[in-house]
């Protein structure tokens, strides 16, 4: 591990930081307190954490589980196997399928992995996150497989629509050129103005240029606060009317399919989208120990997740 570094950079570096429960409970500790604990109870700041990995509260007594209150409390796993999915998780820069996890760490069964690994996904939204800003394309785009006979385009049955908005920032090396900043995923239920309207609003910030098609469900935006341009209201062959989105769309969709062999239950899509994401948004970063890092730091502002929370959060397209 590099000198002053809060993470580890390699699989040698995880496996000397993490070798035991007590030194993930250390850390794990570390990132929720990094000021230092204090007891909820009384407000003393000095404990001692005992063997059960509870801090002891050294003037009332008070205990409290170095994990309640996160995701990963009371799921009856070492605290190494949590963090060890995690270092799985974030390591391979495209992820890894619920099979994949299943056979690298020895689970049991798939389900037992696609359940660490939906719990991993519910991490990678951050509350309160900030809305992207600027210019923004928006466009939509509908994930599934091809049916045969059935309509093309908006409307298409048999698959799930989704909403794409994509900051377009200046090129960090070419000013004149743009380039792709943050993204945002939405699965939507259709696309007309009553629906596109308030997933534009909860993405993007209001008095943002949003650009969009010429979808007339979009005539809206300009009332509800937004800068709105169409990028393209006439056809034109040759011409991308809106670039970044189309980008983000292809890579999002060879993800879906190299990753996860396009076998995502639509119902769950939401939650890979958000892993698309939080990896998409963290491209540029130089280390894979940085993407494990906020990981954790994010899942122990998390709630824990039971079994039947992970299956009542399907959404039905």
């Amino acid at each position: 591990m590099a000198a002053g570094s809060p993470f580890p950079e390699t699989i040698t570096e995880f496996d000397t930081m993490f070798a035991t429960d007590a030194q993930c409970a250390r850390y794990l500790a570390d990132l929720r307190w990094p000021g230092g604990y204090t007891c909820p109870k009384c407000g003393h700041t000095k404990a001692w954490m005992s063997a059960r990995w509870m801090f002891v509260c050294s003037k009332c007594r008070h205990q409290r589980n170095v994990a309640e209150g996160t995701l990963l409390y009371r799921t009856h796993q070492p605290l190494r196997t949590w963090f060890r999915v995690a270092w799985t998780v974030c390591e391979q820069k495209n992820g890894i399928s619920a099979l994949g996890l299943q056979r690298a760490l020895g689970f049991g069964s798939y389900h037992t992995a696609w359940q660490w690994l939906h719990r991993m996904r519910r991490a990678m939204v951050l509350p309160g996150r900030s809305r992207l800003s600027g210019e923004v394309e928006v466009d939509e785009t509908f994930i599934g497989g091809v049916k045969r006979g059935g309509k093309r385009g908006r409307g298409a049955a048999g698959k799930t629509l989704v909403l794409v908005a994509v900051e377009v920032r200046p090129h960090r090396r070419k000013p004149k050129l743009r380039a792709i900043g943050r993204i945002r995923l939405l699965v939507i239920p259709d696309a007309r103005a009553a629906t596109l309207l308030p997933a534009v609003a909860e993405l993007v910030d209001v008095g943002s240029n949003v650009v969009t098609d010429g979808l007339t469900s979009y005539n809206g935006l300009q009332l509800a606060g937004f800068n709105h341009s169409v990028s393209r209201p006439m056809a034109a062959v040759g011409v991308d009317p809106l670039p970044m989105c189309h980008r983000v769309i292809s890579l999002l969709k060879r993800w879906l399919l190299g990753t996860h062999q396009g076998s995502v239950d639509h119902a769950f899509l939401q939650f890979y989208l958000d892993e698309f994401v939080f990896r998409f948004n963290r491209r540029s970063s130089g280390s894979r120990g940085l993407l494990f890092y906020r990981l954790l730091q994010q899942a122990v502002t998390h709630p824990p997740i039971k079994k039947r929370d992970l299956l009542a959060s399907a959404i039905i397209p």
